[in-house]
């Protein structure tokens, strides 16, 4: 399976569970935080949109360094349609991507301070696992707020499987 392929696959999977979490934030939470110096549930479930969003420039070959990503929307029922929207446009670019394209090198963060090149691939994996990290992010928001956490990689108390 070419990398392209293999990338679209778990990333289709793993963007359908990163959904479950986000409709699993109650609509009067969206403001919820674990501390006065983390971001509120609306603003980390964003970044998955701006994910997204990254995935697609790099892809298309639009992607900018270093980004400008956009604020979070001021509603949650906003964030949710943002995620929607950079889903349907990252599935466009990934039928349309050439394997080729994930070889080629794009700008971005490598350390601390410290620009540098990586591959398309490397990327947009780094992408895909920066959205797995903040939906585990979520998910612990989720169960502070005492809303139902989904099951994400297995049951949960919430969700069992038997």
């Amino acid at each position: 399976m070419s990398a392209l392929k293999q990338f679209e696959q778990v990333w289709t999977r793993e963007n359908a569970t990163t959904r479950k979490v986000l409709h699993a934030i109650p609509d009067d939470q969206a403001e919820f935080k674990t501390s006065p110096n983390v971001k509120a549930a609306r603003e980390v479930a964003h970044i998955f949109s701006m994910g997204q969003g990254a995935m697609l420039a790099a892809l298309d070959g639009s992607w900018k360094f270093p980004p400008s990503f956009p604020k979070a929307p001021a509603t949650l029922a906003e964030v949710r349609k943002a995620f929607d929207e950079s889903t349907k446009a990252l599935q466009g670019a990934l039928a349309k991507a050439k394997e080729a394209r994930m070889d080629e090198k794009v700008m971005f963060m490598t350390g601390p301070k410290q620009p540098g090149e990586m591959s398309v691939s490397t990327f947009c994996w780094f992408m895909l696992l920066d959205t797995i990290h903040h939906r585990g992010q979520l998910s612990i928001y989720l169960r502070a707020m005492g809303a139902k956490v989904p099951s994400i990689y297995g049951p949960s108390a919430d969700e069992p499987w038997m």
